[in-house]
């Protein structure tokens, strides 16, 4: 399958499935995507510094990133059409339009320069979206490629939930795969091992007893 023939499957899937659930994406999903908001307070970039969501969904991380951070340019891209119109209209609804730029595009191969007229990132966050792309690892080596020196990768997803019971672990399982959602159980071994190659010093945490798996990967400035 040709790249772009690639993209245009993964797009239709991703329309199909929030074509309407876009609508309630974020009344929903706010009691179980734990860990969002405390990856946004730990991103710290400085003043004037680039921030990039891949995956970027209805824009609700970007607004708080923007509104946490007004001294930084704010981009998101993502992979639905749909998904993208509901961000668009939330953005301009928060007044933001200035600060923040959406594009659709592929993350496991993106240009920073055409789509959003610079080369790199200060800051790249990749938000619950991991569990939800089949080829997941080539995303995080492709935001690691777009970090510039001494900026950071910042990833919450779906933890192994090792700390909690079997059977919500199961449960939990079984309902996510409902919405093409697969927790990446290798998921920090597979960061540890992408950031290493990509000259990056790599910590990662397990919070709400593994429920979730927070990341950061750091590129190295020399």
């Amino acid at each position: 399958m040709s790249g772009a023939a690639a993209t245009g499957s993964a797009a239709g899937l991703m329309d199909r499935i929030y074509r309407h659930q876009r609508h309630i994406y974020d009344a929903s999903r706010k009691f179980y995507l734990l860990g969002r908001d405390e990856l946004i307070e730990g991103l710290q970039p400085p003043a004037g510094a680039s921030i990039l969501e891949i995956g970027c969904g209805t824009g609700r991380n970007l607004i708080k990133i923007a509104g946490r951070y007004p001294a930084c340019d704010c981009h998101g891209l993502d992979v639905s059409a749909e998904m993208l119109v509901t961000a668009r209209a939330s953005v301009a609804r928060a007044g933001l339009t200035d600060r923040i730029r959406l594009v659709q595009a592929d993350a496991t191969d993106f240009e920073p320069q055409p789509l959003f007229g610079r080369p790199g990132f200060d800051r790249i966050v990749i938000s619950y979206a991991l569990s939800m792309i089949p080829p997941w690892q080539p995303v995080v080596a492709e935001a690691l490629r777009r970090l510039n020196a001494g900026g950071s990768l910042h990833v919450v997803d779906f933890g192994d939930q090792a700390g909690l019971p079997g059977a919500f672990k199961s449960l939990l399982s079984r309902w996510l795969a409902l919405f093409h959602v697969t927790p990446r159980e290798d998921l920090p071994m597979v960061m540890r091992a992408l950031a290493q190659e990509a000259g990056a010093d790599c910590r990662v945490d397990a919070p709400y007893r593994g429920y979730a798996v927070h990341a950061v990967a750091r590129k190295r400035t020399a």
